[in-house]
């Protein structure tokens, strides 16, 4: 025992791609110069953990703690981390850490850094009792978000949101595919600023149906009916590529797709004529710290309310199941098993 903290932690590790997580006692992280230890209060399950278990995204750190939506509080400080304090409420996004100096970093596009360090990815994320973190890269939460609730806006609504600033500030008929995590919180930032949206779900999934109805869309329908009208925008978070042909069919001209997901099967080919008249497809790649100061303002604005499914740390392989077959409404979020 140490400072009051214990010598050791629980946390569920990835050892092999395509394989369960293991639970697994560790030793306590240590803090290095410029991060903070932080003890994990809960951890969003985001379908980005279930594309790295199932071996769609080809590089992580192996052995590895997936999670990257925490939210925690600073017990301990590294050096020059005198922007937190111990007991200061923090949540750790996706992007972990940029260099700072490549040329990205240096044009505000520091999402896209050469260097760039990933929670849960390329570092150790928050499917544990407790993670350590770059203290640039951590959030100060406001008290709406600094339990289990905040735990979705740290990728779902970062990723929603930054993909929502590239649609067009005139766009108002907004369809969404795949009514997750993020659509359960855009939909509401949207309603917020008098946009309508228009949710499309699997074939037959009258819960999502209805959950976004209660949230705020004006329409929803499964992903191959058409909209009762011509789209602005769409943004795609499900992992589908024939989505996209199947969105710009319902663009208006000039309309926008944007694709919110870091994994997506093989997009179809497609005739000329549904991109013609300007339309036009572009993705989105991780986050900037910018995004979450935007992000937490709008939500605490817009009044957001997450939706979430709590589950015991050493249950997190039955939550990412349960995300793989759609039985979550809102979002998923581990507990430490002693809470």
């Amino acid at each position: 025992m140490t400072n009051g903290l214990p010598g050791t932690m629980q946390a569920m590790v990835l050892e092999t791609p395509r394989s369960p997580l293991q639970l697994r006692q560790l030793p306590l992280p240590i803090p290095s110069r410029g991060e903070v230890l932080i003890r994990v209060i809960a951890c969003g399950v985001c379908r980005t953990d279930l594309h790295i278990v199932d071996g769609e995204l080809s590089f992580p750190k192996l052995p590895l703690i997936p999670g990257h939506e925490i939210v925690g509080m600073v017990v301990q400080n590294g050096a020059h981390t005198e922007q937190f304090r111990p007991g200061d409420i923090v949540g750790v996004p996706w992007l972990g850490y940029t260099c700072g100096g490549c040329k990205y970093c240096q044009h505000d596009q520091e999402n896209l850094c050469e260097q760039a360090l990933f929670t849960g990815y390329t570092i150790n994320g928050g499917y544990a009792e407790y993670t350590t973190a770059c203290a640039r890269y951590c959030f100060h939460l406001p008290p709406a978000y600094a339990s289990a609730a905040g735990a979705p806006l740290l990728c779902a609504g970062l990723i929603g949101y930054r993909s929502w600033q590239m649609i067009s500030q005139h766009a108002q008929h907004i369809g969404i595919y795949g009514f997750g995590a993020a659509a359960h919180i855009l939909t509401q930032i949207a309603k917020y600023k008098h946009k309508s949206i228009y949710a499309f779900t699997r074939k037959e999934d009258t819960l999502a149906q209805m959950f976004a109805i209660e949230l705020g869309a004006v329409w929803t329908g499964s992903s191959d009916e058409a909209p009762p009208v011509k789209l602005d925008a769409a943004l795609i978070f499900a992992p589908v590529g024939s989505l996209i042909p199947t969105a710009l069919s319902h663009l208006d001209k000039g309309g926008q797709i944007i694709c919110g997901g870091i994994h997506m099967s093989d997009i179809p080919s497609f005739p000329y004529h549904l991109l013609w008249e300007e339309r036009s497809i572009k993705s989105v790649a991780n986050l900037t710290r910018e995004d979450g100061d935007l992000l937490l303002k709008v939500a605490a604005d817009a009044k957001v309310k997450t939706s979430i499914q709590q589950y015991k740390l050493s249950e997190a392989n039955d939550a990412l199941e349960d995300l793989r077959k759609g039985l979550i409404k809102g979002a998923a979020v581990l507990i430490p098993d002693h809470l």
